[in-house]
């Protein structure tokens, strides 16, 4: 499979999983509808508008995965995958307007409780897309890791809420069945409010500390093994290392230090080397710059190049490339070079 056809199949893939979860979406709102229809519970209308907001924010985020599939282009040269990044903090703030209609009802409840007819009907519907959710959410969510999108982890994890706010639900109103507390209906739906209002600002956080780009470890974790692992002898060092992911592409940049006496044409091959390693071993890496400089004599110690006409000291060790180290700024000083010879 080449390039553009493993492109196309990873597009297909991402759509059909916010598709599913779009239909599926909209089918257990109606179902949780029907549920609050039938008993008249504020804990299950608090339950039935957060699938409402399923849908809202699954209709978003298949949108967003359609946008962030296209190529890069002439307005948009690093991509289009960040949108979906924009997607979860979305879902984020709709969650968050929807805790405060809970609240309102909710709270008239408290006040003025009333009898729930055909609550056990209500429960076995609640109860089945409960576990209809689970399957959708634990689905969506190693859809998102295996395909590295934001907008499907997201979508994945916000249904999950869901399963957790129904289970809150069903616990509460199997206790208004037992002792007759109607009042019980309103605290619960404040129960779910509180629950999705944490949930939501969580999705808010994560989308704007990676719109900001923040530092993922485990990315430079990665980064760094495998040019760790398959390290050659004029590769002494790389620093001010960044990187992070844009929809299913990730991209980096690096300072790779190179023996000085090497050619400009062997310094070249060095770099297109790394850069086809990296891109081979770390699905998704289609950008990759690296900017060469050449070794100073503080560096003799981690070179064990041989032999070294420009030699100054002798070779000590090779480096750990540990990702707080090398990642931008990193070192002493904030940006220069380290000097693993001082």
């Amino acid at each position: 499979m080449d390039e553009n056809s493993g492109a196309a199949a990873d597009k297909r893939r991402r759509l059909a999983m916010m598709a599913l979860s779009l239909g599926v979406s909209l089918l257990l709102a109606a179902l949780k509808f029907s549920a609050f229809l039938l008993t008249g519970s504020s804990a299950i209308l608090s339950d039935a508008l957060e699938s409402i907001i399923n849908v809202a924010a699954g209709g978003f985020g298949l949108w967003s995965v359609y946008i962030a599939s296209k190529p890069p282009d002439a307005g948009h040269p690093y991509g289009h995958g960040e949108i979906e990044y924009f997607s979860a903090g979305f879902e984020g703030a709709l969650i968050v307007l929807a805790s405060g209609v809970i609240v309102w009802e909710a709270a008239n409840r408290l006040v003025s409780p009333i009898g729930l007819p055909k609550l056990d009907l209500g429960l076995i519907i609640l109860g089945a897309t409960a576990l209809a959710n689970l399957w959708l959410g634990l689905t969506l969510i190693r859809a998102g890791k295996k395909m590295n999108s934001a907008a499907i982890s997201a979508d994945g994890n916000h249904v999950l809420t869901d399963v957790y706010t129904s289970g809150g639900v069903i616990a509460g109103l199997l206790l208004v069945r037992l002792t007759g507390w109607y009042f019980l209906d309103g605290a619960v739906a404040f129960l779910v409010a509180a629950n999705i209002v944490f949930i939501g600002f969580k999705l808010i956080f994560m989308s704007s500390s990676r719109l900001m780009r923040a530092y993922d470890p485990e990315l430079l974790r990665r980064i760094t093994s495998i040019i760790a692992q398959n390290r050659k002898t004029d590769w002494i060092h790389i620093h001010r290392l960044r990187a992070w992911s844009s929809g299913r592409e990730i991209h980096m940049d690096f300072h790779l230090v190179l023996p000085r006496d090497l050619s400009l044409e062997d310094a070249h091959h060095e770099v297109v080397e790394v850069q086809q390693l990296l891109k081979s071993q770390l699905p998704g890496a289609e950008d990759v710059m690296i900017h060469v400089e050449p070794c100073t004599d503080p560096e003799c110690p981690i070179c064990s190049r041989a032999p070294c006409r420009v030699r100054g000291k002798s070779f000590r060790d090779h480096p750990d490339l540990c990702p707080s180290e090398v990642a931008y700024p990193g070192g002493k000083d904030s940006g220069a070079k380290p000097g693993p010879g001082e």
